[in-house]
Protein backbone atom coordinates (compact mmCIF):
# COMPACT_ATOMS: atom_id res chain seq x y z
CA UNK A 1 0.00 0.00 0.00
CA UNK A 2 1.21 3.79 -0.62
CA UNK A 3 1.41 5.37 2.36
CA UNK A 4 1.20 9.51 0.83
CA UNK A 5 2.19 11.16 3.74
CA UNK A 6 2.33 11.26 8.00
CA UNK A 7 -1.21 10.68 8.13
CA UNK A 8 -0.73 8.06 6.16
CA UNK A 9 1.75 6.00 8.22
CA UNK A 10 0.17 7.48 11.10
CA UNK A 11 -3.10 5.51 10.27
CA UNK A 12 -1.33 2.54 9.51
CA UNK A 13 0.26 2.35 12.69
CA UNK A 14 -3.56 3.78 14.45
CA UNK A 15 -4.65 0.40 12.28
CA UNK A 16 -2.62 -1.57 13.81
CA UNK A 17 -2.80 -0.99 16.99
CA UNK A 18 -6.38 -1.13 16.74
CA UNK A 19 -5.94 -4.80 15.50
CA UNK A 20 -3.29 -5.93 17.39
CA UNK A 21 -3.05 -9.57 19.25
CA UNK A 22 -2.94 -9.87 23.14
CA UNK A 23 0.87 -10.60 22.50
CA UNK A 24 2.63 -10.17 19.04
CA UNK A 25 5.67 -9.38 17.81
CA UNK A 26 5.82 -7.40 14.67
CA UNK A 27 9.25 -6.83 12.79
CA UNK A 28 9.61 -3.25 10.79
CA UNK A 29 12.09 -3.45 8.33
CA UNK A 30 13.51 -0.92 5.58
CA UNK A 31 16.15 0.85 4.96
CA UNK A 32 17.58 4.32 7.02
CA UNK A 33 14.10 7.07 6.37
CA UNK A 34 12.03 4.56 5.47
CA UNK A 35 9.73 5.23 8.34
CA UNK A 36 10.01 2.60 11.00
CA UNK A 37 10.10 4.89 13.54
CA UNK A 38 7.40 6.70 12.37
CA UNK A 39 5.51 3.82 12.55
CA UNK A 40 6.40 2.54 15.24
CA UNK A 41 5.34 5.75 17.08
CA UNK A 42 1.82 5.81 15.78
CA UNK A 43 1.33 2.51 16.83
CA UNK A 44 2.03 3.08 20.61
CA UNK A 45 0.59 6.41 20.45
CA UNK A 46 -2.95 4.65 19.48
CA UNK A 47 -2.27 2.23 22.43
CA UNK A 48 -2.25 4.95 24.41
CA UNK A 49 1.16 5.88 25.27
CA UNK A 50 1.90 9.33 26.58
CA UNK A 51 4.44 11.67 27.07
CA UNK A 52 8.14 11.40 24.79
CA UNK A 53 8.30 8.52 22.99
CA UNK A 54 11.80 7.88 22.17
CA UNK A 55 13.26 6.65 19.06
CA UNK A 56 16.05 3.04 20.66
CA UNK A 57 18.60 3.53 18.30
CA UNK A 58 21.11 4.46 21.02
CA UNK A 59 19.21 2.71 23.87
CA UNK A 60 18.71 -0.36 21.96
CA UNK A 61 14.88 -0.65 23.41
CA UNK A 62 12.44 1.20 25.24
CA UNK A 63 9.94 -0.08 27.11
CA UNK A 64 6.23 1.36 27.56
CA UNK A 65 3.51 0.39 29.67
CA UNK A 66 0.30 0.03 28.16
CA UNK A 67 -2.99 1.76 29.26
CA UNK A 68 -5.11 -1.45 28.94
CA UNK A 69 -2.65 -3.81 30.52
CA UNK A 70 0.83 -4.86 29.53
CA UNK A 71 3.86 -3.49 28.02
CA UNK A 72 4.93 -3.24 24.09
CA UNK A 73 9.04 -3.07 23.71
CA UNK A 74 10.36 -1.08 20.97
CA UNK A 75 13.95 -1.84 19.74
CA UNK A 76 15.98 -0.53 17.02
CA UNK A 77 19.25 -3.43 16.47
CA UNK A 78 20.86 -1.07 13.84
CA UNK A 79 23.97 -0.62 16.42
CA UNK A 80 24.26 -4.15 17.03
CA UNK A 81 26.91 -6.85 16.06
CA UNK A 82 25.21 -9.72 16.36
CA UNK A 83 22.40 -11.37 18.24
CA UNK A 84 24.43 -12.24 20.96
CA UNK A 85 24.43 -8.61 22.50
CA UNK A 86 20.70 -8.90 23.58
CA UNK A 87 21.34 -11.13 25.87
CA UNK A 88 22.64 -8.00 28.73
CA UNK A 89 19.22 -6.40 27.98
CA UNK A 90 17.77 -8.79 29.94
CA UNK A 91 14.64 -9.38 27.14
CA UNK A 92 11.92 -12.31 28.65
CA UNK A 93 9.22 -12.81 25.58
CA UNK A 94 7.19 -13.32 28.47
CA UNK A 95 7.23 -9.62 29.96
CA UNK A 96 6.17 -7.87 26.74
CA UNK A 97 2.63 -8.04 25.43
CA UNK A 98 4.02 -6.58 21.96
CA UNK A 99 7.53 -6.03 20.46
CA UNK A 100 8.24 -3.90 17.37
CA UNK A 101 11.67 -4.63 16.49
CA UNK A 102 13.55 -2.64 14.00
CA UNK A 103 16.78 -4.43 11.86
CA UNK A 104 15.54 -7.74 13.17
CA UNK A 105 17.85 -9.69 10.79
CA UNK A 106 20.47 -8.70 12.85
CA UNK A 107 19.01 -9.94 16.38
CA UNK A 108 18.28 -13.13 14.38
CA UNK A 109 18.03 -16.44 17.04
CA UNK A 110 17.87 -13.87 20.18
CA UNK A 111 13.99 -12.38 19.57
CA UNK A 112 11.19 -14.20 19.52
CA UNK A 113 9.49 -15.15 16.23
CA UNK A 114 7.85 -12.35 14.48
CA UNK A 115 4.03 -12.83 13.69
CA UNK A 116 3.85 -10.10 11.44
CA UNK A 117 6.53 -8.38 8.99
CA UNK A 118 5.90 -4.61 7.76
CA UNK A 119 8.37 -3.71 5.24
CA UNK A 120 8.81 -0.20 4.48
CA UNK A 121 10.27 1.27 1.48
CA UNK A 122 10.91 4.99 0.16
CA UNK A 123 8.17 5.59 -3.05
CA UNK A 124 8.62 9.20 -4.19
CA UNK A 125 7.49 11.56 -1.50
CA UNK A 126 6.09 8.92 0.39
CA UNK A 127 6.50 5.41 1.60
CA UNK A 128 5.29 1.99 0.28
CA UNK A 129 3.85 -0.58 2.49
CA UNK A 130 3.69 -4.45 2.47
CA UNK A 131 2.14 -6.26 5.12
CA UNK A 132 2.86 -10.26 5.86
CA UNK A 133 1.26 -12.27 8.26
CA UNK A 134 3.98 -15.37 9.31
CA UNK A 135 2.27 -16.96 11.94
CA UNK A 136 -0.95 -18.02 12.77
CA UNK A 137 -1.40 -15.00 15.25
CA UNK A 138 0.03 -12.80 12.62
CA UNK A 139 -2.60 -13.93 9.89
CA UNK A 140 -5.28 -13.16 12.16
CA UNK A 141 -3.58 -10.15 12.88
CA UNK A 142 -3.38 -9.36 8.88
CA UNK A 143 -7.19 -10.37 8.39
CA UNK A 144 -8.76 -8.13 10.99
CA UNK A 145 -6.57 -5.02 9.85
CA UNK A 146 -8.27 -6.28 6.27
CA UNK A 147 -11.39 -5.54 8.13
CA UNK A 148 -10.93 -2.26 9.34
CA UNK A 149 -8.40 -0.81 6.04
CA UNK A 150 -9.16 -2.86 3.29
CA UNK A 151 -6.30 -0.93 1.60
CA UNK A 152 -3.50 -1.61 4.43
CA UNK A 153 -2.88 -5.63 3.61
CA UNK A 154 -0.40 -5.61 0.80
CA UNK A 155 0.71 -9.34 1.26
CA UNK A 156 -0.37 -12.35 2.49
CA UNK A 157 2.35 -15.24 3.55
Amino acid sequence: MLLENADATDALGAALAGTRPTHGVAHLQGDLGAGKSTLARALLRALGVTGAIRSPTYTLVERYPLPAGGEAWHLDLYRIGNGAELEFLGLDSDEATLWLVEWPERGAGFLPPADLRVELEIAGRGRRATVTGLTETGQEWLTRLQAVNPGAVAAHS
